[in-house]
C-alpha cells in the first residue's frame, strides 16, 4: 500500500490530466481510502476522501463521465459512513440514490451495481440490508465486467474476492471457495486473499 500511495500521490501532481486519467486516480484513490479506512487511518482517509470529492466535482461541472461519477459519490457517501456510523440514517439514502443513478443512465455501469451491492452488504439486516441482494448486484457486475476481460484491473480481482466473502456469509462453502480460488488464480500474490480471507476462510472449513 506503501507503493499504492505514492503512485496516487505522483498521479496527482501530474499537471494537464484527462478526464480519463482522472477517472484513473478517482479509482486508486478510492481503494486506498478503503483501506485507509479498515486499517482506521482515519484523519488520512479524511484527507485523500477531500481530494477526491474536488476532482469529483470538477468532473461534474463539465458534465463528465456522469454515469461513474454517481457511482462514486455513492461509494464516497459509503465511506462517511465508515468514518462516523452515526451518519448512517442520513447519508445512507443519498448513497442509495448516486448508486440508483448511476445505473439509470447506464444500464452497464458495472460500478454502480458494485456500489449496490456494498449497500446491501454492510447494511445491517434490520435495517433491510441483504446478503443476497448484494450477492446478486455483485454478480450482475462481474458479468458486465467479463465481457471486457478486466484480468489486470484491481476493481475486478476485488469484486470476485467480496463475491466470495458474500458466499461464504450465505454458508455456501463451496461457492466461496472457488470465487477464492479464483482470485489467487488471476493475481497469485494478492495478499488480502492470499494471507487473510482464504487462510481464514480454510480455517473455518477445518
Amino acid at each position: 500500500m506503501e507503493v499504492w500511495k505514492k503512485t496516487i500521490d505522483a498521479m496527482h501532481f501530474e499537471a494537464k490530466k484527462d478526464n480519463q486519467r482522472v477517472l484513473e486516480l478517482l479509482n486508486y484513490e478510492y481503494g486506498y481510502i478503503g483501506w485507509c479506512i479498515g486499517k482506521k487511518k482515519f484523519e488520512e482517509a479524511k484527507q485523500y476522501i477531500r481530494r477526491s470529492q474536488e476532482r469529483m466535482n470538477r468532473l461534474k461541472k463539465i458534465k463528465a463521465n456522469i454515469p461513474i461519477i454517481h457511482a462514486y459519490q455513492s461509494a464516497y457517501y459509503g465511506f462517511e459512513i465508515g468514518l462516523n456510523k452515526i451518519k448512517a440514517p442520513f447519508v445512507g439514502p443519498k448513497s442509495i440514490e448516486e448508486a440508483e443513478k448511476s445505473i439509470n443512465i447506464d444500464k452497464n455501469n458495472y460500478f454502480g451495481y458494485i456500489q449496490l451491492g456494498n449497500i446491501e452488504y454492510y447494511m445491517p439486516s434490520a435495517f433491510g440490508g441483504s446478503k443476497q441482494k448484494a450477492l446478486e448486484y455483485y454478480i450482475k457486475a462481474k458479468q458486465i465486467m467479463d465481457k471486457n476481460k478486466p484480468e489486470n484491473d484491481w476493481t475486478y480481482i476485488n469484486l470476485i474476492a467480496i463475491i466470495g466473502m458474500n458466499y461464504q456469509e450465505l454458508k455456501n462453502f463451496k461457492k466461496a471457495d472457488e470465487y477464492y480460488k479464483l482470485a489467487l488464480k488471476i493475481s497469485p500474490e494478492f495478499k488480502w486473499v492470499k494471507n487473510e480471507l482464504y487462510p481464514q476462510f480454510l480455517k473455518k472449513q477445518n
